[in-house]
């Protein structure tokens, strides 16, 4: 076991997560709100579900509306800047996290990169970037104008997605490149592939260079020393968690954080975060993250995450016994998070796979690929769903499926061939053409299809008739207008 594993553990063992883990501030603020109302002439408009479609009142009850209000009133405290119960709440977030900061993101962790490109880049800025990150990312530098330089992960080629970094190849580029600001890496991999987070931060302070951290699927590493260890305990500067992917809070709840240890200011981020950020956050929003930490540092929380750990390693175990079944797993130099599970069927693309799954054992799985498919183990999932699960593999395995000529792509796993910076494509003029005449020209729009949300193609790449294969959805592609 690694010293830093040996840390967690006796951090778990003397109860430091669990501290406040009863304490809801925000939680109790609203129910504050809700025993106590006054006469409102403010929004929402529906002043407390007094005027609300039948349908839609229908569809999820009257109760959510009594407490469906933004910050700013009936003293429940202000996100941006931060005071009142959403200051404590997000206080006590950091404590859990062990962060010289946390900020709650009503907006998704979309609005966590923006705010970190503005915040921690400039104009002109040279940055680095992992090849498979979020579009929310190339939308960051976008906006901050940074120059992006690009870092391409190990390919799997018999699965046909990104794996993980090689510190040795972030060390080449920032030997080369001698004015880089800041290093911005995808970990784990929506397929749940871990890098090397240690050694790439040491690299990086090496160079004086800042480390962000798109942690959006790895929000339940802080609370279980079996899962990989989050970048914010390995030398991260900035890291972003998805707290509604994996953690229990409501869609679009995230978490932007600054470590203990790094070196930016937090006025900085909150700055960038005030410019990107809804004016009307949502209490609701707010109070799931707040219940979300809380019940995460709880004894039911620690055992709903063993109890995804440990169905993940069942399934794990079980599925791969199936004939022309195979799961991705820790080998090759491979490390994942055991919780995320990519499997495939020898002679079925993934799509066909998720297909089936659909319309015949009406079971939904997170996403499908070229190859496989991604199911999840979460916190909410029970060893019954996995054993139906399970039967339908069996099943669908022994099946003889005629499966349909894949004509197109669904991973892009192609190296970008930059030829201006995303800014200056995207802000430059512009002209739509049919997809067929768009090789060799220079891409002026994002294309990435959600999930993963990782780029086909990017503003200022050059298109190659190897990108038409990736675009059977689109009709059309936007250039940069030849004068």
């Amino acid at each position: 076991m690694s010293l830093m594993n040996i840390i967690r553990k006796v951090r778990y063992k003397i109860g430091k997560l669990f501290k406040g883990s009863e304490t809801v501030p925000v939680i109790e603020a609203l129910k504050r709100y809700k025993k106590n109302p006054c006469t409102g002439f403010h929004i929402p408009g529906h002043n407390r579900g007094n005027m609300i479609g039948a349908d839609f009142k229908d569809l999820i009850g009257t109760e959510v509306f009594t407490v469906d209000a933004t910050d700013e009133f009936d003293n429940l405290g202000t996100l941006l800047p931060q005071s009142g119960a959403i200051q404590k709440a997000q206080e006590l977030a950091s404590d859990v996290f062990n962060t010289k900061r946390t900020f709650f993101i009503t907006t998704g962790s979309t609005i966590g990169n923006l705010a970190l490109a503005l915040g921690a880049t400039r104009p002109n800025d040279e940055i680095i970037i992992g090849r498979n990150c979020h579009r929310s990312v190339i939308t960051g530098a976008i906006m901050s104008g940074a120059n992006p330089n690009w870092l391409i992960p190990k390919k799997l080629e018999d699965w046909e997605i990104f794996g993980n970094i090689d510190p040795k190849d972030l060390e080449n580029i920032l030997k080369e490149k001698k004015d880089v600001k800041l290093v911005w890496i995808t970990n784990p991999t929506y397929e749940g592939i871990v890098s090397d987070i240690k050694e790439i931060a040491r690299i990086c302070k090496k160079y004086k260079v800042i480390l962000a951290v798109d942690e959006a699927h790895g929000s339940l590493w802080n609370f279980n020393d079996r899962l990989p260890t989050s970048a914010l305990e390995q030398g991260a500067d900035l890291v972003v968690h998805s707290l509604h992917k994996t953690g229990g809070a409501m869609v679009q709840g995230s978490l932007l954080h600054i470590s203990k240890d790094s070196e930016i200011d937090p006025k900085k981020i909150e700055a960038a975060l005030q410019l990107v950020h809804t004016t009307s956050p949502s209490m609701i929003l707010l109070a799931s993250m707040d219940s979300a930490r809380a019940m995460l540092c709880s004894k039911k929380g620690q055992e709903a995450v063993n109890s995804a750990i440990e169905n993940a390693k069942y399934f794990r175990n079980k599925v791969k016994t199936i004939e022309n079944v195979s799961v991705l797993d820790e080998k090759n130099g491979i490390k994942i998070d055991i919780t995320k599970i990519f499997l495939k069927i020898k002679g079925l693309s993934g799509k066909t796979l998720e297909k089936i799954l659909k319309d015949e054992y009406k079971i939904e799985i997170e996403s499908a690929y070229d190859e496989g498919i991604l199911i999840l183990s979460n916190i909410g999932s029970t060893k019954a769903e996995f054993d139906y699960l399970l039967n339908a593999i069996k099943q669908i395995s022994k099946k003889n499926i005629k499966e349909e000529e894949r004509t197109s792509k669904l991973m892009p796993l192609l190296d970008p061939k930059i030829l201006m910076s995303p800014r200056d494509a995207y802000f430059a003029q512009k002209e739509r053409v049919p997809k067929e005449n768009a090789p060799d020209r220079i891409c002026t729009e994002i294309i990435a299809f959600c999930p993963p949300g990782i780029s086909i193609l990017l503003p200022g790449e050059l298109i190659t008739k190897e990108h038409l294969n990736y675009l059977a959805d689109k009709d059309s592609i936007e250039v940069l207008k030849v004068r």
